[in-house]
C-alpha cells in the first residue's frame, strides 16, 4: 500500500480571512427552537435585537398563509401556529438534511403532512399554504434566515459582506449542506459553517480569558452535542466531539404533551388532529419553560370542538418524564472524553449550551455526571451567536484578532470502498479540519477501462456496515493488465466539514471529482449505532476484514495464474505443473475457510512453486522487448509476469465493478 503524505493543514479560513468580506460580518445561530444573530460591535459581540420587545431571540417558526404571504417569528409561533399547525413549521432544524422515511418525518405524535417522496433518495417536504404548496426545510430555514439577515441590515446600516452560521458538532455531510444551501438561498454569503460547541468555547475563551481543557455540554431544542476542547493562548482546539442531532428539548415536550393527553383521556399521538397536537405540544413547552422556575403550574388545553381541558404538572412529574431522554446524553458523553483521552476531573470547566440547560434538572445531571458545578454566567441562549460573530469578525479582517486559531474535527470516518466490500478509510474522525489525504489505487481485472468509487462513512471495516455517502465514475482508461493503472485518490474536508473527492488516473491524466451532497442525514440511530457497533465489533472486524482481502488476493493470484498458464504452457515443466496444481489446491482450500493466515500461507506457498515458471515468462518478455517490440510492450508482459507471482506493486486495489472490452 503506498500512502501519500496527508495535505498541510491550514488554519481554519485562512485562505478567505482577508478576501471575503470588509466588515459587515455577522454570526447567525438557526437554532431549532429560537435563531439569533450578532456582531462585534465597538470589539464586544453583541446580539442584535429586533422590534418584538427588543427580543435578541427570533422564534425559528414559519407560516405559509393560503395567499403566499410568509410570517416567521413570534406571531407565526404564537397567533399562527394553534390555528394553522399544518401551514406551520417549528422545529425544521430536526428536518434538515434528511429524508422522508427518517424517524423525525415518521412520528406519529406531529401536526405536519409531509409530501410522498419523489424519487429516491429524496429530501422532506411539507405539505403547506392550505395544501397548494411544497417545501423543503431548506426553503423553511432560508425564510429565517432572511428574518435575521434584515435585522442585521437595518441595525448595521448596509447589505452584509458575510456571514458564519452555526451546525451542531454532530450534523453530517448531508445536515451542512443542506445548512449552507439555505443560507446561499436567503441571499447570505455563507463564509463558514462553525460548530456550535466550539462557538461557545470561542465566546466563553476569549470574554473570560480562560485557558485549560473544557468540556461543552451543548443541550438545544432539537440537538445535543458534547465536545472537549483545548483552549490555550488564543488556540481553540476541538479534541473530540459526540453527541446526538435528534436529541433536545422538542423530545422533552412530546413526552410531556403525551402525558397531557392521556390525562385529557385520548390517544397519545392525539387521534390524528393536527390541532389538538399542535395545542398540546405548545402547552408541554410552556409547562417545561415555566417549571424552569414554578415547582407545580396549571395547564389549560382547547378540546377539539370547542371547551378546555384543565390539568396540574409539577416539577417532579415534568422530571420523572423526561429523565430517560436526558440520560440518552451520557454515553456520547463518556465517549468524547475517552476519546480525547480526558477524564472528567481533570476538565477545568464545563461550559452549558442550549436553552434546555436552563432547568434544573439538566444543570443536576451535568454536575452528576461531570462532578463538578457547570459554568453558565454566559446567556446559554445567545453564547452560540456571539461565537459565531467573534468568528465571523476574525474572517473579516475587523478585529485585529489574527492570534485566534480555531481546530475542529471530522466527526465520523470517511472512505473508499475495496475489492470485496472493504472499507478503506481515508480521513478518520476526531481529525482536525480542514484536512486532507490522499491514496494510490490499482485495477483488480485485466483489461478494465474504469473505476467505480463509492465513497462511505462509518467506523466499521466493511462498507455493509457503513453508510453510503455517493457514487461516481472515473472512464475512458485505456485496457491494461491488473495491477497497471494508478488511481490517486484525494479526501478534502473544509473547514465547514464539507466533503470533496477527486480522482486522476496517473498514466492517462483521466480526472474527474465530486462534492459529496448525500440527499438526506444520519438518523440518530444510525450515529450512535455506527460508533457502538465499531467499538463492539472491532476484533471480529478486523478478523473479516483481513479474511476479505486474502480471499480478494487468492482470487486475483488463481485467475492471473491460470491465464498465464494458457498463455505460455510450454514453459511449465511436468515437475513444476504439479508441484503448482497441488500448491492451486492448497490455495483453494484454504480460501474457501474463515482463517486468513492459513490463506496468506497458502498464497506463499504458491507463489513459492510458481516461482521458476514465473522467472522464464518474465525472461522470455524481456527477450522480445529486446528485439524491438518496445518499451511499452516489455512493460506489459513484464506486468503481466509479476501479477502472476502475486504481487501487488505497493498499491491498494480498488472496486472493480467498471469494466470493458
Amino acid at each position: 500500500m503506498a500512502v501519500e503524505a496527508l495535505f498541510d493543514i491550514s488554519e481554519p479560513g485562512q485562505a478567505r480571512a482577508k478576501e471575503a468580506c470588509k466588515g459587515r460580518a455577522v454570526g447567525i445561530d438557526l437554532g431549532t427552537t429560537n435563531s439569533l444573530v450578532a456582531a462585534v460591535q465597538a470589539g464586544q459581540p453583541v446580539c442584535l435585537r429586533g422590534p418584538e420587545a427588543g427580543a435578541s431571540v427570533v422564534p425559528s417558526v414559519v407560516h405559509y398563509a393560503a395567499d403566499g404571504h410568509v410570517v416567521v417569528g413570534q406571531t407565526a409561533r404564537d397567533d399562527l401556529a394553534p390555528r394553522f399547525a399544518q401551514d406551520t413549521i417549528a422545529s425544521v432544524k430536526r428536518f434538515m438534511g434528511r429524508g422522508p422515511q427518517d424517524a423525525e418525518a415518521t412520528r406519529r405524535l406531529t401536526p405536519y403532512q409531509f409530501a410522498p417522496a419523489a424519487g429516491e433518495p429524496s429530501l422532506v417536504r411539507f405539505v403547506v399554504a392550505g395544501g397548494s404548496r411544497l417545501v423543503t426545510p431548506v426553503e423553511v430555514s432560508a425564510e429565517i434566515l432572511r428574518v435575521l439577515k434584515a435585522r442585521a441590515e437595518a441595525d448595521l446600516g448596509g447589505e452584509l459582506d458575510g456571514v458564519v452560521i452555526t451546525v451542531p458538532a454532530y450534523f453530517d455531510d448531508g445536515q451542512r449542506q443542506a445548512t449552507r444551501d439555505a443560507g446561499r438561498l436567503a441571499g447570505l454569503d455563507v463564509l463558514r459553517l462553525l460548530n456550535e460547541p466550539t462557538a461557545a468555547a470561542l465566546a466563553y475563551g476569549l470574554d473570560k480569558q480562560a485557558e485549560g481543557t473544557f468540556a461543552v455540554f451543548d443541550l438545544g431544542g432539537g440537538t445535543f452535542d458534547v465536545s472537549i476542547l483545548k483552549l490555550a493562548r488564543g488556540v481553540f482546539e476541538v479534541k473530540a466531539t459526540g453527541g446526538d442531532s435528534a436529541l433536545g428539548g422538542d423530545d422533552f415536550d412530546r413526552l410531556i404533551a403525551g402525558h397531557l393527553l392521556q390525562a385529557m383521556g385520548l390517544p397519545d399521538d392525539g387521534g390524528g388532529d393536527r390541532f389538538l397536537v399542535r395545542r398540546v405540544l405548545d402547552a408541554a413547552r410552556a409547562a417545561k419553560e415555566a417549571l424552569t422556575e414554578a415547582p407545580d403550574i396549571a395547564v389549560v388545553v382547547e378540546r377539539p370542538g370547542g371547551g378546555t381541558w384543565r390539568g396540574q404538572l409539577d416539577r417532579a412529574q415534568m422530571e420523572a418524564l423526561v429523565r430517560p431522554v436526558l440520560d440518552r446524553c451520557v454515553r456520547p458523553v463518556r465517549r468524547a472524553l475517552a476519546d480525547a483521552g480526558v477524564a472528567a476531573a481533570d476538565l477545568t470547566g464545563v461550559i452549558l449550551v442550549g436553552g434546555a440547560t436552563r432547568m434544573p434538572l439538566v444543570r443536576e445531571f451535568v454536575s452528576t455526571l461531570f462532578g463538578r458545578e457547570p459554568l453558565h454566567d454566559i446567556d446559554p441562549d445567545e453564547v452560540v451567536a456571539l461565537g459565531a460573530a467573534i468568528q465571523a469578525d476574525i474572517l473579516a479582517g475587523g478585529s485585529g484578532r489574527d492570534d485566534v486559531v480555531l481546530l475542529d474535527v471530522v466527526p465520523l470516518s470517511l472512505g473508499l470502498e475495496m475489492m470485496g466490500g472493504v472499507a478503506e478509510k481515508l480521513i478518520h474522525r476526531n481529525t482536525t479540519v480542514p484536512c486532507g489525504a490522499t491514496q494510490t489505487f490499482t485495477t483488480y481485472a485485466d483489461r478494465q477501462t474504469g473505476f467505480d468509487l463509492h465513497v462511505v462513512q462509518g467506523e466499521r471495516e466493511l462498507v455493509a456496515d457503513c453508510r453510503s455517502l455517493a457514487r461516481f465514475k472515473l472512464t475512458g482508461i485505456p485496457p491494461m493488465a491488473a495491477g497497471m493503472a494508478r488511481l490517486e485518490v484525494t479526501f478534502l474536508v473544509d473547514a465547514d466539514g464539507l466533503l470533496r473527492v477527486s480522482a486522476r488516473e496517473q498514466t492517462t491524466g483521466k480526472e474527474t471529482a465530486i462534492e459529496v451532497k448525500p440527499s438526506y442525514g444520519l438518523t440518530d440511530d444510525e450515529v450512535e449505532r455506527m460508533l457502538l457497533d465499531s467499538f463492539a465489533h472491532a476484533e471480529d472486524d478486523v478478523k473479516l476484514r483481513s479474511l476479505t482481502e486474502q480471499r480478494v488476493e487468492a482470487e486475483r493470484i488463481l485467475a492471473a495464474l491460470r491465464a498465464a498458464m494458457v498463455d505460455a504452457p510450454e514453459l511449465l515443466a511436468d515437475a513444476d505443473r504439479q508441484a503448482v496444481a497441488a500448491a492451486v489446491r492448497v490455495l483453494e482450500t484454504a480460501r474457501a475457510g474463515t482463517d486468513h493466515l492459513a490463506i496468506r500461507a497458502a498464497i506463499e506457498g504458491l507463489d513459492a512453486a510458481s516461482k521458476d515458471f514465473a522467472t522464464k515468462r518474465l525472461d522470455r518478455a524481456l527477450d522480445v522487448g529486446l528485439r524491438g517490440q518496445g518499451v511499452r510492450a516489455v512493460e506489459a508482459r513484464v506486468d503481466e509476469s509479476a501479477t502472476a507471482k502475486g504481487t501487488t506493486a505497493g498499491v491498494k486495489r480498488s472496486h472493480a465493478g467498471h469494466e470493458h472490452g
